[in-house]
């Protein structure tokens, strides 16, 4: 009996200290899963002196859209080139699925590449383009067909496999670029403005394929855009850059609604701006002295202490026409009306702003304007956000 216990008791300490190493390998991968991609404190500088990247941290998870957004010169590209292995970083690590890759040649690194002007090989056939990367990884003959086969028809273009480039239009060639991306099966997909070329029609159609093919084939996608809807409809996180640094890294909709600075605010969508200084501060809640002298509620999100400079922001949508009177009403003159449909764009003089935006719906119940006509418009302060001067 006496051994019969003790033999129990190894036993089950073997089993704890299995299901304790399972425990920590499972925990460990889905580290991974959330930290597949890394920029660990990153630099790029090109003449030595002048940094376009500042100091980068990002994680991005397997299976995300992340999409890096900004103006030009911003910084976005050159991350995406260094992520690439087209441009080396000055300072800091670059790891992909936990492995360092800053002195990894771009072709080992195992990243389909899409780019804005598609580079496609002219003289060869759509077939020979997207079998070009097979072939550079000694990948057989009957393998590659059936992988050229399998990406051609993902991307709706399997009876187009004998074409040249030349023959197929913009958008054809756009689909055979993110055919030859994904036809080795990368875990990581980068695309550099693959969009700018192709007429709005077109590359509204397309920003839905390449968002339906990341949620079927569950790989990670890093975008590069200045085209702020873009971002908005196809990402699962934004990344908005200014200045070399991140300046809000958020769902799409988090980006609009909640807007951390000025330049955020400013950058996405159409945006109202007051400036004035904070007059007091209770709670979540600042009072804000504008340059007129008049007061207005908002919330204190990035405005500093009372007596600071502030911008405050409000979405056009937000803003409405007379309604029930609160602190923020006040009068409004008509100063333009663009039709666009379903809405009309009225610009107004607003506190001393004359390029203030409200957007009217066009339906049933909504009051019809006309130019100089003088009215009152109010918002709510939970839709006012103060912000950084």
């Amino acid at each position: 009996m006496q051994w019969s216990s003790i033999w129990l008791s190894i036993s089950n300490a073997r089993i704890s200290y299995l299901m304790k190493c399972l425990s920590e390998n499972t925990l460990a991968a889905k580290n991974n899963d959330k930290d597949f991609v890394v920029f660990d404190h990153v630099q790029k500088s090109y003449d030595g002196e002048v940094l376009v990247v500042k100091d980068l941290n990002l994680n991005i998870a397997k299976g995300e859209f992340l999409t890096l957004l900004g103006p030009s010169g911003s910084g976005k590209t050159t991350c995406l080139m260094m992520l690439a292995g087209f441009e080396t970083a000055t300072n800091g690590d670059i790891r992909l699925d936990g492995n360092p890759i800053n002195n990894i040649p771009p072709h080992k690194r195992g990243i389909g590449m899409v780019f804005q002007n598609y580079a496609l090989f002219p003289h060869m056939t759509v077939g020979e383009n997207l079998s070009f990367p097979l072939e550079v990884r000694k990948m057989g003959k009957s393998e590659r067909e059936e992988k050229v086969k399998h990406a051609l028809d993902m991307v709706q273009m399997g009876d187009f496999a004998g074409r040249r480039p030349a023959q197929l239009s913009g958008g054809q060639q756009q689909r055979i670029a993110l055919a030859r991306a994904l036809v080795f099966n990368p875990q990581l997909v980068l695309m550099d403005e693959p969009l700018g070329a192709l007429d709005k029609q077109l590359r509204e159609h397309m920003q839905y394929e390449i968002k339906h093919l990341h949620e079927n084939l569950g790989i990670t996608v890093v975008y590069v855009t200045h085209d702020q809807s873009e971002a908005l409809t196809m990402s699962d996180r934004v990344a908005v850059f200014e200045d070399g640094r991140i300046q809000q890294l958020s769902s799409p909709d988090a980006l609009y609604e909640r807007p951390e600075n000025s330049f955020v605010a400013q950058f996405i969508g159409e945006n109202n701006k007051l400036v004035g200084q904070v007059d007091s501060i209770k709670g979540k809640v600042a009072s804000v002295k504008l340059d007129n002298g008049k007061k207005v509620e908002s919330l204190a999100v990035n405005c500093g202490k009372v007596g600071s400079r502030t911008t405050l922001s409000i979405r056009p949508e937000r803003v409405k026409l007379g309604g029930t009177k609160t602190k923020n009403t006040t009068d409004a003159v008509v100063k333009e009306l663009i039709y666009l449909g379903d809405h009309i764009r009225c610009r107004m003089e607003v506190h001393g702003n004359d390029e203030f935006i409200v957007k009217v719906p066009n339906s049933a119940g909504h009051k019809h304007l006309v130019k100089g006509e003088k009215t009152s418009v109010t918002w709510a302060k939970e839709d006012c956000r103060a912000l950084d001067a």
